[in-house]
Formats: C-alpha cells, sequence, structure tokens
C-alpha cells in the first residue's frame, strides 16, 4: 500500500461533512423539538449551557476513543483513569502542590497507564478489549486507594476551570471543543491519523506497507492516556472533589456509545469526529430531556444501551450497503 493509497483510504474512511449524519442530526432536531414542547426551560442559555458544560468530559473522552477505535484499538480503562487522575490530582493539590504542576504530574500518571496498555497489548498479542477491561477493573481498586475511600474536596483550586467561562462560554467547553477539533485534524491531515485508518482497515497490509504498527499503537493508548487525565482533570474541576464512584462503568459506557452512536466501526477503519461529537450531543440531550421531564434517572442507562443497540445495528447494515 503506497502513500497516496493509504491518502485515499483515510479520505474514504473519514466521511465529509455533516450530509453524513443526515440521520444523526434529524434525530436530534425531534427530540430537541419534543423536550421544549414538553418543557419550557429546555431551549433556556443557562440549561443549554449546563448541558454543554455536562457533555465537556465526555467529549473529550470520546474523541479519543475515535481516534483509537479506527486503528482497530479499544480502551475500556479510559473513564476508570479518569477516576484515578481525578484522585491523584485531589491528593496533589491537597498537599500544597500548585495547580500546573499538580496537572502535568497528573498527566504524566496518565500517560503512563495508557504506554502500559499499549505495550501489553502489542507485546502479548491479547486483545484490547480484554486487556483494557482487566485494566479498568484493577483502575477502580486503585482510585479507592489512592482517596482511601473518602471525598477529598479541592476548595478554590481549579474554580476557573470548572466554572470559568470565556465569551459567555465554559472553560470545559472550549476545552472541550479544542480537543475535538485536534483529534479531527489528525485524523484528517497527518501521517499518524492515515497510519491509524490503514491499521484499523488491515493491519497486515499495513505493516507490509511499511506502517509502524507497534509504534503507532503505542502512539494511540499514550494519548488515550493524556486525554484521559485531562478528562479526569476537568471532571474534578467541576465536581470540586474526588468521591468514590466519580468515574467509572457508566462514564465508560456513555463514551463507547457516543463514539459507535457517531459512525465509527467497532471494527476499526472509519470513524469521523463530527459523529462523536454529534453522538455526545444526542446523549446529553437525552439525559437532559429526562431530568427536565422528571422521568426516573435509572431510565438514563436503558436509553443510552437502546440507543447504543440501535446505532450498533444501524453502522452495520450501513457498512455492509456501502460494501
Amino acid at each position: 500500500m503506497t502513500t497516496s493509497a493509504l491518502n485515499k483510504r483515510t479520505r474514504l474512511a473519514v466521511p465529509g461533512g455533516l450530509t453524513h449524519h443526515a440521520g444523526l442530526i434529524g434525530l436530534l432536531i425531534v427530540l430537541a423539538i419534543f423536550t421544549a414542547t414538553q418543557s419550557d426551560a429546555f431551549l433556556t442559555g443557562p440549561n443549554l449551557l449546563n448541558v454543554v458544560r455536562q457533555i465537556s468530559v465526555v467529549a473529550v473522552l470520546a474523541a479519543s476513543l475515535t481516534l483509537l477505535m479506527t486503528a482497530g484499538g479499544i480502551d475500556f480503562s479510559l473513564a476508570s483513569l479518569a477516576g484515578v487522575s481525578a484522585g491523584v490530582l485531589a491528593r496533589l493539590l491537597e498537599a500544597g502542590v500548585s495547580e500546573l504542576t499538580a496537572v502535568a504530574l497528573t498527566v504524566g500518571v496518565g500517560i503512563t497507564v495508557g504506554l502500559l496498555n499499549g505495550a501489553i497489548i502489542t507485546a502479548s498479542g491479547v486483545a484490547p478489549f480484554v486487556v483494557t477491561l482487566g485494566t479498568a477493573t484493577a483502575l477502580e481498586g486503585v482510585a479507592l486507594l489512592v482517596i482511601r475511600g473518602q471525598s477529598i474536596s479541592i476548595g478554590q483550586n481549579l474554580s476557573g476551570l470548572g466554572f470559568g467561562e470565556v465569551v459567555g462560554i465554559p472553560v470545559l467547553s472550549l476545552i472541550a471543543l479544542a480537543v475535538c477539533v485536534g483529534v479531527g485534524l489528525v485524523m484528517r491531515y497527518t501521517t499518524i491519523g492515515r497510519h491509524a485508518f490503514a491499521i484499523g482497515g488491515n493491519e497486515a497490509a499495513a505493516r507490509l506497507s511499511g506502517v509502524p504498527v507497534t509504534s503507532v499503537k503505542l502512539a494511540l493508548y499514550g494519548l488515550n492516556g493524556a486525554l484521559a487525565a485531562i478528562g479526569g482533570t476537568m471532571l474534578l474541576a467541576r465536581l470540586g472533589a474526588a468521591s468514590p464512584g466519580t468515574a467509572g462503568l457508566h462514564l465508560e459506557l456513555t463514551v463507547v456509545a457516543a463514539v459507535v452512536i457517531g459512525g465509527t466501526a467497532l471494527a476499526g477503519g472509519s470513524g469521523t469526529i463530527i459523529g462523536t461529537v454529534l453522538g455526545v450531543i444526542l446523549l446529553g440531550v437525552v439525559a437532559n430531556a429526562l431530568n427536565l421531564l422528571q422521568i426516573d434517572s435509572y431510565y438514563q442507562q436503558v436509553s443510552v444501551g437502546a440507543v447504543l443497540l440501535v446505532a450498533a445495528v444501524a453502522n452495520q447494515v450501513r457498512r455492509r450497503h456501502s460494501g
């Protein structure tokens, strides 16, 4: 596979524009209209800003996972690592470490765990699903050990990040936007992005064409770890404390659901950051609608699972049709 062939494959694998996601956009519009007719609070500025702020962490984690999944990888430890990162950061701030230094050290922890995941996967050949699920389970315990099973308040630390605004837009949302745009540019215009699509499409062919498969996978898992730590930092800033259950399985499933809903193939080889963002927004609107309509919160998990199943089936049908 030549460089030009890789470029062509990337253009085909990253559907252009919003027209490719017309169905998802239509569903969002219908849901928004329905919710607006049932609740006057839905289209108010404060509520919309609240939705945007709440989906910011999911957007960061989902953007990272989108790039990894295009390369045929998966990481079920993202949310657990975000929880550990929140705990580590809270401990560092409690010990008097400056905010900037504490965040840098936390991101370093995230990168280390991400590289560890990548090293185990590339060296052992064990399925990423199994490795990262094992890592997630271990990290759940580590998170509890770090905070010793108690809630750790960070006081006014990171308040500018958690509650600050720039021209009326939450800082958390601006960070999420920057991450999504950055990942989108990487996917479409960089060598590592083209290599990710090539590996996801056919790893053996990519290796034979000279793609450094092992190095690319390590880089992607390292990036995943870094963005998980950033997500954990954002989560801590928004909540103001690291507590047991700050992040975990529910957040992880929400992230995976958003990516799959957005059209990224579980088998790898295709994906788009625009679709992922739309998936994140859809799940955020669903959660907000359930809250405004005073529907039992337990139905949120039901709705996420149902939307994920429908999206997975729809994506598979679409892939068969296009193939």
